[in-house]
């Protein structure tokens, strides 16, 4: 049989990508050699911009029973429970939804699956390996085994999404780059009784006797993470003995708690140099991986697989050649980098154990909390790395801000009262002549909408000062937004627009 894309793999960013594609109607097949979902614990937390790529599917993070949101600050504290840094996780992001959400990965996935599974495009082959990749100009051919017997699958493009033990990466030959970044970790998920309280709900224990990580795991439960000391046996510490002990001191016992899953991980930093060869491409785990100190791992391999998305859709409706994959690589991986870069240097400070440097890092911690009166800190900002986006241009290469509006007499963030797609907003001023007749031709053929937003009159109300805060920080008027909302372009006049806009296009190497 032969299918648009072949996505090895059915994890959250293979299950992810498979139904941004099925629900433009691409043919797709998921390839997963696990019969069942895995029913263990193993991501629990995401951030905003993973709650907005959701919320295209329908999942509403904020009023969903999968998840949960505490809307409070993330402290780190000192071995005597001195306040080092206090993190603002309670606030809305930009972007419109809470900086960070709690949930249980299988729910997750089965979710993730039950969209996909009413997609009549979407195929889904569990118990299945793959065994044989081969392409040429044409396509590309994957060999699959169940045990008993083999098929082969056409497609026009693979993706491996198959995780640190990617098939699809080795097949392709792809080097990985060791940062030789190594932790070991004791994970513990549990399920307290439903009367079990904690304060704060979220917190790190920056103790040299044992670095301590304590959140939630998602509605009803909760992970404790243990750093490992050198002197411990991985294996003895993992026992449910030991684990019981462990938790001793948070009040958990087998009386109040059940222990879902006690595993030891080796936090890592490691990233393939290429992330795609021919027709064939790599995304999530099997392309980067991350220490969760940041919680970024999951959400880096979601944002993966938007990026792909689109892409891939252009390609297969002939709007775009397949040099746009290249724009995949370079954005994304200099995106992950930063992410690795950024987990690895909050691990440098959890994992702290001598005595002396301890003294030294909260001594200077506590000094930086002061000097700013105890305020919390913000996210940090990142942007893409190059690829179809204007550098020279004020917030580009960032994800977008998103507000509250009114559109078509439809009230809702914008993702979902006015939709996502190639987009052109002109805001408090008039989108007139904008685009030239070629030029408009051009957008409307990657379905591009240009559209006004701003007060009574527009297009597109505003019911807040999202918006217009974001072009006074731009100093501009104009913004070109791309379909995973990250910013093409911003731009002070049209002239300026229809600059940056062309070299947009030039970039897309747009198919006419």
């Amino acid at each position: 049989m032969s299918q648009n894309v072949i996505i090895v793999g059915a994890g959250p960013v293979g299950l992810l990508l498979a139904i941004l594609l099925g629900r433009k109607g691409r043919a797709i097949t998921i390839v997963e050699k696990w019969p069942e979902i895995y029913e263990r614990p193993r991501a629990v937390t995401m951030d905003a911009e993973v709650a907005r790529i959701l919320a295209t599917l329908g999942i509403d993070c904020d009023n969903d029973p999968a998840f949960e949101n505490h809307k409070e600050l993330y402290y780190w504290k000192s071995a005597d429970l001195k306040d080092l840094q206090i993190v603002d996780w309670k606030s809305l992001a930009p972007s419109g939804w809470h900086v960070t959400y709690w949930f249980n990965q299988p729910e997750l996935e089965a979710r993730l699956i039950d969209i996909a599974s009413a997609l009549p495009s979407v195929t889904l082959l569990r118990g299945w390996t793959a065994v044989a990749l081969n392409q040429d100009k044409d396509g590309t051919e994957l060999v699959i085994e169940d045990g008993t017997s083999s098929q082969t699958v056409n497609a026009q493009f693979v993706v491996g999404a198959d995780g640190a033990n990617s098939f699809v990466r080795d097949a392709l030959g792809l080097e990985v780059v060791d940062e030789g970044y190594f932790f070991d970790w004791l994970i513990l998920d549990m399920i307290p009784a439903a009367d079990y309280k904690t304060s704060p709900a979220q917190w790190q224990l920056c103790d040299p006797k044992r670095p301590t990580t304590i959140v939630p795991g998602g509605p009803g439960r909760r992970r404790w993470e243990f750093m490992v000391l050198p002197t411990e046996d991985k294996d003895e510490i993992a026992k449910e003995e030991s684990a019981w002990r462990l938790l001793e001191p948070w009040g958990l016992t087998p009386d109040n708690a059940q222990l879902e899953r006690s595993a030891v991980y080796r936090f890592q930093a490691r990233y393939t140099k290429q992330w795609r060869k021919g027709r064939c491409m790599i995304a999530g785990d099997a392309a980067h991986l991350m220490p969760p100190f940041a919680g970024e791992g999951m959400c880096a391999g979601l944002r993966d697989a938007v990026a792909l998305s689109w892409r891939l859709s252009a390609i297969l409706d002939g709007k775009l050649g397949a040099d746009v994959l290249q724009s995949y690589e370079s954005e994304r991986i200099a995106h992950a980098k930063h992410y690795i870069q950024f987990s690895r240097e909050l691990g440098d400070i959890i994992c702290i154990t001598n005595p002396k440097e301890v003294a030294a890092r909260d001594a200077r911690m506590m000094a930086d909390l002061a000097a700013r009166d105890q305020q919390p800190i913000t996210g940090d900002l990142v942007k893409l790395g190059p690829g179809i986006w204007c550098e020279d241009t004020a917030t580009a290469g960032e994800l977008s801000p998103q507000g509250m509006v009114l559109f078509n007499g439809h009230e809702d963030r914008f993702d979902q009262a006015v939709g996502q797609g190639w987009m052109i907003l002109a805001v408090d001023c008039t989108k007139d002549n904008l685009l030239n007749d070629l030029e408009m031709i051009d957008f409307e053929n990657l379905g591009g909408r240009l559209l006004s937003i701003g007060s009574e009159g527009c297009d597109v109300k505003t019911l807040d000062a999202s918006y217009r805060d974001w072009m006074i920080a731009a100093g501009a008027n104009y913004a070109i937004i791309r379909p995973d909302f990250y910013i093409a372009a911003t731009a002070n006049t049209p002239a300026q627009l229809a600059i940056h806009f062309n070299t947009i296009l030039d970039r897309l190497r747009l198919i006419t």
